[in-house]
């Protein structure tokens, strides 16, 4: 298609309230010439309360989950009558209390049969999204801008695998052509949510927590888009989590490895899924604080190269980390295939990995349930777990190739104990492991030695 729209997603940060939701649709006025597209998360926190409500309710506690669900109506309906014309309010308030009655019904369903399957959950959790498109949508009319409320389910397309599920790429581009490329053009809105979509038979999915960033890119690829932009309550992507340090940067530039990297490994800015669909297509990405309009912001693209030694640190727990031991693995071809081929059929996802002659070391998820697959191990090998771990990982293009990184790296760290290491496949990530609760300092350290005064 010749227009390439602009993407912008907000999240619920940036819509946790009426005042949030007039910062973003001043935003969304100043881009009409760009022919904006909005993908929206649900208000902020609604989705863990919709979550809450739907296992109440499955538990039986019904009179508790109609509480939680009051509730959270009451936010959308406090919401629409602080941005709407009196004139207006009415309609808009008939059009929440019908998701209201909804969403009721379901959670009465599930006090009935006291069970809650992630199909049930996905209904449940997609109300959120609905609700926040719908206030939205309608405040941007009452402001006098042209606006087309474009529902997801019809054009995210995906697989039946409910909670996670898979998007479908060529379905997404054919229906996003016949149900939101009409109404896209400049001097107009077209509003839809992130999240959520469908599959060919009708049936809700969702794409996993934080899937709005998945939506947005997923969008921005079927259209051509011309940039896709996360809009946040940070500054762009920052060298370290700000909570552990104060002083992390925004990023202004950066690939999307790293990018992906950064994701993968804990950075919270991004849904790790986001940059695939905007590799492939070649949409830069930015990313960008609805507080901080004008201020700084982090770009993403594939042509990037920065040439940096480190561009940002981050982490991930906890983690457990288990410890496989075998003098069979000397010369025995096929070991570390037969390990991983037992990890897979108990549905254990491995993360990083380390190797010597007679052990491997690896991380998976700290709630994983290893017991059976441990058993199997123990057959043929000595194995242990280890729980409350952590990975810390430093990424940067020029890692690899930059002298004097691990040295400096162990110099810092002093006397906290790295229980693991590993250097990724990709050259550009080194991952540590150490205990859940050095992560904090681990993070300081590095960042003051790596990244001192870093101005980004």
């Amino acid at each position: 298609m010749s227009l390439r729209p602009l993407i912008m997603k907000f999240g619920g940060s940036s819509l946790a309230d009426a005042a949030c939701m007039k910062a973003a649709a001043k935003l969304v006025r100043n881009a009409l010439p760009d022919a904006p597209l909005v993908v929206l998360s649900a208000m902020g926190k609604t989705t863990d309360g919709l979550f809450r409500a739907a296992r109440m309710a499955a538990q039986g506690q019904l009179e508790e989950a109609l509480e939680a669900h009051t509730a959270l109506m009451e936010r959308h309906r406090q919401a629409a009558a602080k941005l709407l014309p009196l004139e207006r309010t009415a309609s808009v308030l008939q059009e929440i209390a019908q998701h209201g009655g909804e969403l009721a019904t379901i959670l009465t369903g599930l006090s009935m049969v006291r069970e809650l399957s992630p199909r049930s959950m996905d209904a449940v959790a997609s109300q959120g999204e609905r609700l926040s498109t719908l206030v939205f949508a309608r405040f941007l009319a009452a402001e006098g801008i042209e606006v087309h409320l474009a529902d997801a389910r019809r054009v995210l397309r995906t697989d039946a695998k409910s909670g996670v599920a898979t998007p479908q790429p060529k379905a997404i581009a054919a229906l996003a052509a016949e149900h939101i490329a009409p109404h896209l053009g400049a001097g107009r809105v077209v509003v839809t949510q992130g999240y959520i979509g469908s599959t060919a038979d009708g049936l809700v999915t969702t794409l996993g927590r934080g899937g709005s960033d998945y939506s947005a890119a997923l969008l921005g690829a079927a259209l051509g888009a011309r940039e896709v932009q996360i809009w946040t309550d940070v500054e762009g992507v920052l060298t370290c989590d700000p909570r552990m340090v104060p002083g992390a940067k925004p990023i202004p530039e950066l690939s999307f490895a790293e990018a992906a990297e950064l994701a993968a490994f804990g950075a919270k800015v991004l849904h790790p899924a986001t940059i695939q669909p905007a590799i492939e297509a070649d949409i830069p990405v930015t990313v960008r604080s609805t507080m901080k309009p004008n201020g700084r912001h982090s770009v993403i693209r594939g042509d990037v190269k920065s040439g940096r030694a480190i561009t940002a640190l981050a982490s991930r727990a906890p983690v457990a980390v288990v410890t496989v031991s075998s003098s069979r693995m000397l010369d025995q071809p096929g070991f570390l295939a037969r390990l991983f081929d037992i990890f897979g059929r108990n549905g254990i996802s491995v993360d990083i990995v380390a190797t010597a002659e007679i052990s491997v070391s690896l991380t998976v998820d700290n709630d994983a349930e290893t017991d059976n697959a441990l058993a199997e191990i123990r057959a043929f090998a000595s194995a242990t777990v280890v729980r409350d771990r952590a990975i810390v990982a430093l990424v940067g293009e020029q890692l690899r190739s930059t002298p004097g990184i691990a040295a400096r790296t162990f110099t810092a760290l002093g006397d906290l104990n790295i229980e693991m290491i590993s250097m990724g496949a990709n050259e550009i990530n080194l991952s540590l492991v150490l205990k859940k609760d050095d992560v904090p300092e681990a993070l300081r350290r590095l960042h003051a030695e790596l990244l001192p005064g870093d101005d980004a």
